[in-house]
């Protein structure tokens, strides 16, 4: 397993999105403050934005997919959605409104969702099926290294030097870089075993609601506003450290277990969440929060690339995005409306609930979903 060497052009992609995530996630642990605090906004309106913003990547995520397996090559997509990151984080630094600021996310994420689809599809591309889970577990791990120093950068700016917060936004405005490229044609339609293994995604998806809303509750629970980045970092340490060994791992045994297995872990610590009455409890259930996500996020992405022809990669990432990102947003809604009118308990325990369900899915999909060492 430590053998297995990863293509060059796993290794660039993973370097563009630790640079880009450096830049953006020097934001994103501030901005639902800065919403509240700075622009008036209300968490309704912080949720809104951020829900919007995710609704639309997800569907650009399979048009993007679905248009990265006809043309000659993935690379302008991904190219061009990187760019429009950075567009939108000049954006948010100027911004004198909270329209304005949903407007510069729904920009940043369509850049995220040009890009997604067809790099993944490039990762797979480009990989063997015996390795696919380690190239994507670097990915993920050189993308959560990123988002620790991102934030570590903000809290520098913020309590070392004293900037305000606009202007850390405006530090936090990258140059795009240019990943290399690969195409592929058109052919073949998608297995049946993709569409069940989809669906056991999707329903994860179902509870893992918005983590701007975790954010919110640790402010709520009195970690200060310059130390959210930190809180954020230290999630993303446990992500970047061991993301690339988990994803080797479901290299040698059954990706499934590995899924199964974080999502349980998921509703564990969800389920544990309303227990946390004291800030160092929460603290620590936000740190072990990244465990689930450092266990799943390679597997999945291997998953999927494992299940279809070479020629549709781009259209399945695509669907697999797309499904995700609504059933997270459908999740989220769900999350808030129980949160507000029921109680903080019962929305996260309904959260843990679908989790299991999940897991249980993944279990039952064994007999449904075989992974095709020919689909390289």
């Amino acid at each position: 397993m430590e053998r297995q060497r990863l293509r060059p052009q796993v290794i660039l992609l993973g370097l563009v999105s630790l640079l880009n995530d450096s830049a953006s996630e020097m934001i994103y642990p501030l901005l639902p403050v800065f919403l509240t605090s700075t622009l008036g906004a209300t968490p309704l309106i912080v949720g809104l934005i951020e829900g919007s913003a995710d609704a639309l990547s997800s569907i650009l995520k399979l048009a993007a997919g679905w248009l990265s397996d006809h043309l000659p090559k993935r690379k302008p997509l991904i190219v061009g959605g990187y760019a429009l990151a950075t567009l939108s984080r000049a954006w948010i630094s100027v911004a004198g409104h909270w329209p304005s600021v949903l407007s510069a996310r729904l920009l940043d994420r369509t850049g995220k969702g040009i890009r997604s689809a067809p790099r993944d599809a490039m990762i797979a591309d480009v990989t063997p099926f015996e390795s696919r889970g380690k190239a994507f577990g670097f990915h993920r791990a050189l993308d959560h290294t990123g988002a620790v120093i991102g934030p570590l950068l903000a809290i520098f700016f913020l309590d070392a030097i004293h900037l305000p917060m606009r202007t850390v936004f405006m530090i936090g405005v990258a140059a795009a870089f240019r990943p290399p490229s690969g195409g592929l044609k058109p052919a073949a339609t998608l297995p049946p075993p993709f569409y069940y293994a989809l669906a056991a995604i999707a329903l994860f998806s179902l509870a893992n609601s918005s983590d701007v809303y975790l954010l919110l509750q640790a402010h709520a629970a009195g970690v200060a506003t310059g130390m959210l980045p930190v809180l954020w970092a230290a999630h993303h340490v446990i992500k970047s450290l061991f993301s690339t060994h988990a994803g080797a791992r479901s290299d040698i045994m059954d990706r499934r277990n590995l899924l199964a297995l974080g999502w349980s872990v998921y509703a564990i610590i969800y389920f544990a969440f309303p227990f946390a009455h004291s800030m160092w409890l929460f603290v620590v259930l936000f740190v072990a929060y990244a465990i689930p996500f450092t266990l799943t996020e390679g597997a999945e992405r291997a998953w999927i690339g494992d299940l279809v022809p070479a020629e549709l990669r781009g259209k399945s990432f695509g669907l697999y995005y797309l499904a995700t990102g609504l059933f997270v947003l459908a999740g989220t809604a769900i999350f808030g409306v129980l949160y507000q009118r029921v109680s903080p308990r019962a929305a996260f325990f309904t959260g843990a609930a679908i989790a299991i369900a999940a897991a249980l899915a993944v279990i039952a999909s064994k007999g449904r979903t075989t992974p095709q060492p020919a689909a390289r």
